[in-house]
């Protein structure tokens, strides 16, 4: 692994650019607003031989705009970013699989890869999606934070969201935002997370990534399995 944001031009000789994709959003009134983009450089941080480049921090965050601090750039203006990224960076890099923690960026992914791996470009995207998780700033990204990045945790002013099934929250959101359905705006309970539990989700993303960097077989969403 290597930084390509501090590297020169000189020793940099292709292979594969891992780049973690975020957003600025909010993230309840205990974890920061860079929650997701943190995330992503964690798990993007552990493949060797390959450059970790600096991340994208805007995503496509719309359903979060009723709370200050967010920035989005929206789906179409994400896609467009990703493309034009990425067939600057394939002028290069070998390969590029971009690590997104931010689940709302997932629509601009697969369609940004799609078009690029129709232009004959060897890039993937990989989520940092765990099973069973809570949906946002709940347990399993407090807990993740409180490991990852702890002095950025505010965690006597966690409280407990809206922890409805997201599927059933998903339509309203689309239309009237997350403040429509959670004045904190956590969807999830954050109660007992704790650095341990951090440890094990971040052990068990990095293992799924590295695993599917080695398989490199992108699915029809251009997904690394």
């Amino acid at each position: 692994m290597a930084e390509l944001g501090t590297a020169r031009w000189p020793h940099v000789d292709g292979g594969l650019v891992v780049v973690p994709v975020g957003s600025v959003e909010q993230h309840g009134p205990h974890l920061p607003l860079n929650t997701d983009t943190t995330i992503a450089e964690a798990v993007a941080d552990v493949v060797s031989d390959a450059w970790i480049a600096p991340p994208l921090a805007y995503g496509a965050s719309g359903e979060h705009e009723g709370f200050p601090g967010t920035v989005s750039l929206g789906r179409t203006a994400l896609s467009t970013i990703l493309v034009e990224y990425g067939r600057s960076i394939c002028r290069w890099a070998d390969r590029v699989v971009f690590v997104n923690g931010h689940g709302g960026n997932g629509s601009a992914l697969a369609e940004a890869v799609a078009l690029l791996r129709y232009e004959g470009r060897d890039v993937a995207w990989f989520p940092c999606s765990i099973p069973g998780a809570d949906a946002h700033a709940g347990r399993t990204e407090t807990s993740l934070m409180l490991h990852i990045a702890p002095e950025h945790v505010e965690i006597e002013a966690a409280v407990v969201g809206n922890t409805d099934p997201v599927a059933t929250l998903m339509e309203h959101m689309t239309v009237s935002g997350v403040m429509s359905v959670s004045s904190s705006g956590v969807l999830g309970d954050p109660s007992g997370a704790t650095p341990a539990e951090g440890t094990d989700l971040l052990a068990g993303l990095r293992q799924r990534f590295v695993s599917a960097v080695e398989r490199w077989t992108p699915d029809d969403l251009g997904i690394l399995r």
